[in-house]
């Protein structure tokens, strides 16, 4: 092999590693910003096809109803606690900033945090759907169930 030709090779492999560690820096810089959805029974019982549950510590973002009666509200600062619930199961959310004003007890929430314990989340952000006539494709999809409705009463437990 001629040296201009291996000089041609050595550049072309160099350019190709560089690309691959390029690609692999930049997935693994994205791997830890991203935020996965799940419904409360999901995290309780892990997705359908996996039986995957999510980790202890994991960012996620929940979605589902918020309990009637489940609001808890402390009196000394803007932190709340509420429950999100879907046809197959509860998940507690605790809160601590302004809350929009769409917020209340039966509507659609979407709460972005971490997975605390097994069924509670600490949220950075709380969404409330945004029109009446709207609900996320997979909220609507996870409340139609056998047991499609709300249940009576919220998950006894400790307010704030």
């Amino acid at each position: 092999m001629s040296a201009p030709r291996k000089t041609r090779l050595y550049a072309i492999l160099a350019v190709v590693c560089g690309a691959v560690l390029t690609v692999a820096l930049t997935l693994y810089a994205l791997s830890s910003n991203i935020d996965l959805f799940y419904t409360p029974s999901e995290i309780l019982y892990g997705k359908n096809e996996t039986q995957e549950k999510p980790a202890i510590g994991q960012r996620l973002r929940v979605g589902g109803m918020v309990m009637p009666g489940s609001v808890r509200r402390d009196s000394q600062s803007l932190a709340v606690r509420f429950t999100v619930y879907d046809a197959q199961g509860s998940v507690d959310v605790t809160y601590n900033g302004m809350l929009p004003d769409l917020f209340r007890e039966g509507q659609g929430v979407v709460a972005q945090g971490v997975l605390d314990t097994d069924d509670h989340i600490t949220a950075k952000e709380v969404l409330a759907r945004h029109d009446e006539n709207y609900t996320p494709p997979e909220i609507k999809a996870a409340m139609e169930g056998e047991h499609g409705h709300a249940p009576t009463t919220a998950k006894e437990g400790n307010p704030l």
